[in-house]
């Protein structure tokens, strides 16, 4: 039977590797009009933008002034790109080490209501184990000990 569990984790090997690829071809996610996208049924995705989404919901962050070059910083030191840059907008990719699995980013800044809103979801599977989560409550923390 040792040959069978040898089997099995090529198997998921390859099932892995196969799946990062396909996260790598998928494109970052765009503004749903003025807003984030909105997380798909799956528990691989948080987003602050919708409030009613209680399996996904995510608070904001407060921010009185928009501070985004602060927060690209801070991701940029957390190993994420940055691909998208406004001056209300960031977009940012992390990859996983292993089977190099994309998850997306953004933050959104809301001028009139001075929240730094937040998506991050994986490209690809169904559970990423509170990953996303966990990065943006990292982000969230680094930002409060920096601002």
């Amino acid at each position: 039977d040792n040959l069978s569990g040898n089997l099995n984790i090529v198997m998921v090997l390859n099932l892995g590797e196969r799946s990062g690829v396909q996260s790598k071809n998928k494109s970052i996610p765009v503004l749903s009009g003025d807003r984030l996208t909105k997380c798909e049924s799956s528990p691989n995705c948080v987003c602050s933008e919708y409030k009613n989404d209680n399996s996904h919901y995510i608070e904001p962050i407060n921010m009185p002034v928009n501070r985004l070059p602060l927060l690209k910083r801070i991701i940029q030191q957390m190993g994420g790109e940055v691909h998208t840059e406004t001056n209300e907008y960031l977009s940012a990719t992390f990859t996983s080490r292993i089977f190099s699995f994309v998850d997306d980013l953004q933050i959104r800044f809301d001028v009139d209501k001075k929240l730094a809103h937040i998506r991050s979801a994986s490209r690809v599977g169904h559970s990423d184990m509170g990953v996303n989560r966990k990065r943006v409550e990292l982000l969230k923390q680094r930002y409060q000990a920096e601002k």
